[in-house]
């Protein structure tokens, strides 16, 4: 049997593939591991709280192990916090790491290269699927989830805070991958399969943050690269 940790969001792609891994016996899965913004206490990207990440945890009944970061950390800073929780899972006895990924290539290279120096490999259950057929999945089994997050780029202010069903999917603009793979939403998942009960949660405000684009050799020199990206939040607070 694999002895494997999940990278959990919290959100829906995650999801799926730990419930793919959790119906397959090949696989214990003893912890969680979630990126935290520790000077907002909330997910890092996903902007959900600290709090409601361990109520979900909680309701789906596996510890959660977080890597602590703080606010916009250079990326030695998170590769550095990231090694050292990674060695600290691998003398408990974990051997694999799983992903939620589908078909970013870089990314996928990227966590394959950086664990396998470790001695951990990556699964990644998603891998390649066609994502119209997955989310259909992700309905199938009965998730719920909310937006949480959408990149002003290719969805605007109105998509934050919606549920993910189909009236959700068919508003979807076309250019949109419809599991937002491209970084055009995030969720956070509240009830599920594997829930033993719905993460209570009432509905903040939306609010509007901006982040400064990645500087790489290729953007430098290119005119319609943007040199800053808009996001849209919605804050979750405990029920």
């Amino acid at each position: 049997m694999m002895n494997a940790y999940m990278n959990w969001s919290g959100g829906k792609d995650s999801s799926l593939a730990l419930n793919r891994l959790l119906r397959d016996n090949n696989y214990h899965i003893p912890y969680l591991l979630t990126s935290v913004n520790s000077a907002h206490e909330r997910i890092s990207m996903h902007g959900v709280r600290r709090t409601l990440l361990q109520a979900q945890a909680s309701a789906i009944g596996i510890p959660l192990q977080t890597i602590e970061l703080p606010e916009q950390p250079s990326m030695d800073v998170y590769e550095q916090t990231m090694l050292q929780k990674v060695q600290a899972l691998k003398a408990d006895g974990l051997t694999h790491a799983i992903f939620g990924d589908i078909f970013l290539e870089d990314l996928k290279i990227y966590r394959e290269q950086k664990l396998a120096s470790m001695g951990i490999d990556c699964l990644f259950p998603l891998w390649k699927e066609d994502t119209k057929e997955l989310m259909q999945e992700f309905l199938s089994f009965g998730f719920k989830a909310i937006i949480v997050c959408v990149n002003e780029q290719y969805l605007d202010k109105s998509f934050c805070g919606r549920l993910i069903d189909e009236n959700f999917i068919r508003d979807l603009p076309a250019n949109v991958d419809v599991c937002g793979e491209n970084g055009e939403y995030h969720s956070f998942v509240f009830d599920g399969p594997f829930f033993k009960s719905p993460v209570p949660y009432t509905k903040g405000e939306i609010v509007a943050r901006t982040y400064k684009a990645p500087a790489n050799a290729d953007s430098a020199n290119s005119m319609d690269q943007p040199s800053s990206y808009n996001f849209y939040f919605c804050d979750l607070l405990p029920a």
